[in-house]
């Protein structure tokens, strides 16, 4: 992959991590109900009334109720989540585009590769520098802000000297609304030309649960911006806004994708491209919730042809647009301790 003309001023003498943070996938399917119990357990995404003394036993019953059905669908898409590869692929991409001073590294929040082992690994080779890129472009206390919080603990614990930078979103960066956009109009040329302009562009953004929106999360304004975002560079189109992926006994946002879907072919809809708009590489949720739930929902109630946006995955132009954002949240000082350890005199700041 070809570097950008900004790479050689990210260069750092000594190694700085790029670590990037997910969510993460059972990588077989008999890791498939530790996976959910790691994911029901956590009382940042789905925080029961009572306290914590009910999420032991909450999260081993759900893990055992939607496990079977979880299973099926990994099944379906080989046996295992490919979202680590995909992860560990961008993570390579993104630091070669920086230079040859960036170590990638991958944090799962569920799964594995875990905070404690990554940043143990860190202390262990002496790297003492970190940009730390949360992959959800949207923050939410339930999904970004755990994985954070999971490193931050972490860092302290294992890794106390690492000096690191968080960039915990990312929703309306211009090079990444402008990749987005690419994959939509790719996602439209999939479509007759006679048909186009009948295509409902169908935004899907992973579902939150409602009381996280009226306590003042920002992740829904956030997920608007991105949608309009990408409008507006785009063609005039019909478009809305769905949400995917509930889970757990609470009040969630809408409409859902179903709703959504069984309105607009009540409108006589024909044609759908679903845009999953919080995905940055594919996932159950796209490749089994999407290209067989929805497509088959769609399908029976008499649309014609329902297309998915396909995930960025190792896009080089999704790569490119998150090493520039990288690139754009250095802080000074670390370009001037790389100066000094250069031999560079820098110019004191008064």
């Amino acid at each position: 992959m070809e570097r950008t003309a900004w790479q050689t001023e990210v260069c750092m003498a000594e190694k700085t991590a790029l670590v990037l943070l997910n969510m993460g996938g059972p990588d077989s399917l008999e890791s498939v109900q530790p996976f959910l119990r790691n994911l029901f357990s956590d009382r940042e995404l789905i925080r029961l009334p009572g306290g914590s003394l009910l999420q032991r036993p909450f999260a081993s019953l759900m893990s055992r109720l939607r496990g079977r059905k979880a299973r099926r669908a990994y099944a379906a898409i080989g046996g295992s989540s490919p979202l680590r590869y995909w992860t560990e692929r961008q993570a390579e991409g993104i630091s070669h585009l920086l230079g040859d001073a960036w170590h990638p590294e991958v944090i799962m929040r569920y799964w594995q590769p875990r905070g404690i082992e990554v940043l143990t690994r860190l202390r262990l080779k002496g790297v003492r520098r970190a940009m730390v890129l949360s992959l959800y472009p949207h923050f939410t206390s339930a999904t970004g802000g755990s994985s954070i919080n999971d490193f931050c603990r972490n860092a302290v614990r294992f890794c106390p000297e690492l000096d690191y930078r968080l960039i915990p979103q990312w929703f309306d960066w211009p090079p990444y609304l402008d990749a987005l956009a690419h994959h939509v109009r790719e996602g439209l040329r999939r479509f007759e030309a006679e048909r186009r302009q009948q295509v409902v562009v169908l935004f899907s953004a992973h579902a939150l649960p409602e009381k996280l929106i009226l306590d003042g999360d920002p992740y829904l304004g956030q997920v608007r911006a991105t949608m309009q975002g990408v409008l507006d560079r785009l063609p005039k189109c019909n478009s809305r806004l769905a949400f995917q992926s509930r889970s757990g006994p609470v009040r969630w946002i809408g409409p859902s994708v179903t709703e959504t879907l069984s309105a607009l072919a009540a409108e006589g809809c024909k044609a759908v491209l679903v845009v999953p708009i919080s995905f940055v590489s594919d996932h159950v949720e796209t490749l089994h919730e999407i290209d067989h739930e929805y497509r088959d929902y769609a399908l029976q109630r008499g649309m014609l042809q329902f297309e998915r946006v396909a995930a960025f995955n190792d896009d080089p132009g999704f790569m490119r647009a998150m090493a520039a954002l990288v690139a754009s949240r250095i802080p000074a000082s670390w370009r001037e301790r790389s100066l000094k350890a250069n031999g560079v005199p820098c110019q004191e700041t008064p």
